[in-house]
């Protein structure tokens, strides 16, 4: 009898030590899923994150990083403009985490490049842009780099009003104008003139000044408060650049010092996302990368895709 009671108490032991063991094992798991779960429910991305640079890509950056943290209280991010130069320079220095660029990093002088990872954003098209009273609204490159250059000073010389034309540029850091140089003045530097470091100011001036003229990202051209012009009579057109059929674009850049990571590397991620591309890319007048069906490099070669 006393051996059943020890058979016994044996076997009662065991089924409880299987048992523990069971809902030990199921305790993990039912942790394992609710760490996942919580991670998508209330593991939202937090943190502050600074970014400076173009100011042509300030409104889609601006954009995305709005609805961004609508998704994602707990998130901070600044979106500072001041040039492709400046944020080039501040993302190499670590003042912020991202630098937002017109231009390859290596097409600016200082910057040390090969410190710096790449992220192509988008595209953006650049074109001259006048004072809607001026009476032009077509100009050929070789005229368009006349008018920067000085050589033409009157808009009565191209079939416009007679009046004196006024430059509004860019500084020197600017990722804008160092692309509408390279592709639109052939190299050219531009005469003195009214010099601001916005885009919205560049627009603001050009509208408000009798014979002006500046240059501005597609973005900027939504409305009648300055006329864009078109180039040896192609349009500035987002399908036109997309067939490489318009000469003044540039990749918009953000670029990171490294690798990045934390909440660098999830809003980068964010940015080149599908709904991102097909919607605020668009949305704003850029092109997705991907939707290019030509490229260029560093040296602005243009090569079909």
């Amino acid at each position: 009898m006393k051996n059943f009671k020890g058979i016994a108490l044996l076997f009662l032991m065991s089924a409880i030590l299987v048992f523990a063991a069971a809902c030990g094992n199921s305790n993990e798991g039912g942790n394992a899923e609710d760490s996942g779960s919580g991670n998508e429910t209330s593991g939202e991305a937090s943190g502050s994150l600074s970014i400076s640079g173009s100011s042509a890509m300030q409104p889609l950056v601006l954009a995305a990083a709005e609805k961004f943290m609508e998704e994602n209280p707990e998130a901070d991010i600044q979106v500072q403009a001041g040039g492709s130069g400046t944020g080039l320079s501040q993302v190499a220095e670590g003042s912020v985490q991202i630098g937002n660029s017109d231009v390859f990093a290596e097409e600016k002088e200082g910057v040390p490049a090969n410190e710096l990872k790449d992220h192509q954003v988008a595209v953006v098209g650049m074109t001259a842009a006048v004072n809607p009273e001026v009476g032009i609204k077509d100009i050929s490159l070789d005229n368009l780099k006349k008018v920067f250059t000085g050589e033409i000073k009157n808009w009565k010389e191209l079939g416009g009003k007679d009046q004196k034309i006024v430059l509004v540029n860019r500084p020197d850091s600017s990722g804008t104008r160092a692309t509408f140089v390279k592709y639109a003045l052939g190299g050219a530097t531009p005469a003195e003139g009214i010099t601001e470091d916005s885009s919205n100011t560049v627009k603001k001036l050009i509208g408000e000044t009798d014979g002006a003229i500046g240059y501005l990202a597609f973005s900027y051209l939504t409305d009648d408060k300055v006329t864009s012009l078109s180039i040896d009579g192609v349009e500035p057109t987002v399908e036109n650049v997309q067939k490489g059929d318009f000469p003044i674009w540039a990749y918009q850049h953000s670029y990171t010092k490294g690798e990045p990571d934390g909440l660098a590397k999830t809003f980068l991620e964010y940015l080149q996302s599908d709904e991102i591309q097909n919607s605020i890319v668009t949305d704003q007048g850029y092109i997705p990368a991907t939707k290019m069906e030509v490229q260029r490099d560093a040296e602005g070669k243009q090569t079909d895709k």
